[in-house]
């Protein structure tokens, strides 16, 4: 009987810090450069480090030879979750903003709307919540599919009619009402492999594909979300609602879809504890808190 007590409780907590978490996503997922009211400043030397893990990060891209490649950078602690990364967008070698400057969805406060946003790399890392410890996943697509990416992402138009008049950091990957960040990376891909000129026909193209969204499991908690900005629960399935979970494009869907349909497209993981820079290439991942295994390669901090 205690044991169940115990194990009940344990859910419980789980379930309500899925709920605090899920809260937090829609002040990171709202706007990358901040949410809506300043956060604690980095100090110099902060920014210094995430600066210098930054030209790693462009050096690694450089050395693809690629136009486009998928990114994604941690920021919130998804750990619970087994999930490193929150926020995905598609950096872009031929910027005309910067080179290598990311292309992503980010929520204008001053305009209630999400917007589509270029943002330079460093400025990208910068967006973080962690300067001590950071994390970054490259994607690389193989020719054909990245040429399609990097043609679609540079259209101002084609990347305009995959965005939604409402942003929910929570949204639901296959209906019309809201968008995160990540689902806007999502759409924009299948408007370049599918050849689909709105949402409704991006959406209807990923679930051809098999687009799997993450799952996140919050149970009864699931009610906090009417109470929290940024989270929605009226575009998810009864049955999902029912059953307590939220089905949301995440950085680990984009990348495993990706993976499932282009088994030619590689990946770089990199990360900087302060000290050193960590990399990783091919599929797995990196030790929790920046070590390296063996097969890694760590140099010092440029």
């Amino acid at each position: 009987m205690a044991e169940r007590a115990a194990h009940d409780a344990g859910r419980a907590l789980k379930r309500l810090a899925a709920a605090a978490l899920l809260a937090a996503a829609a002040a990171a997922h709202a706007d990358s450069t901040g949410y809506c009211s300043p956060g604690r400043p980095l100090d110099a030397s902060q920014k210094d480090v995430v600066l210098r893990f930054g030209a790693a990060v462009k050096a690694e891209l450089e050395r693809a030879g690629s136009g486009v490649a998928l990114i994604s950078r941690s920021g919130l602690d998804l750990s619970r979750f087994s999930m490193r990364y929150s926020h995905a967008g598609l950096s872009l070698r031929d910027s005309a903003d910067s080179r290598w400057a990311v292309r992503q969805l980010y929520y204008a406060c001053d305009d209630q709307r999400p917007r589509v946003f270029d943002q330079g790399i460093s400025a990208f890392l910068l967006g973080a919540n962690d300067a001590a410890l950071g994390y970054v996943s490259i994607v690389f697509l193989p020719p054909e599919a990245a040429a399609a990416v990097e043609r679609r992402a540079r259209d101002d138009r084609a990347a305009l009619a995959v965005l939604a008049d409402r942003y929910s950091a929570n949204a639901y990957p296959f209906a019309l009402a809201y968008q995160n960040c990540n689902q806007w990376v999502a759409e924009l891909m299948a408007s370049a492999w599918g050849d689909a000129a709105t949402r409704a026909e991006a959406q209807a193209w990923l679930q051809r594909a098999g687009y799997v969204p993450t799952a996140f499991e919050v149970g009864p908690m699931i009610a906090a979300s009417l109470f929290v900005p940024f989270l929605h629960r009226d575009d998810h399935p009864e049955d999902d609602l029912a059953a307590g979970r939220f089905k949301v494009s995440m950085p680990a869907s984009l990348e495993t879809f990706v993976r499932q349909r282009w088994p030619e497209a590689t990946r770089v993981e990199l990360c900087h504890d302060g000290r050193q820079v960590v990399v990783k290439r091919g599929w797995g991942s990196i030790a929790e808190g920046c070590r390296p295994s063996d097969g890694d390669e760590a140099t010092p901090l440029p």
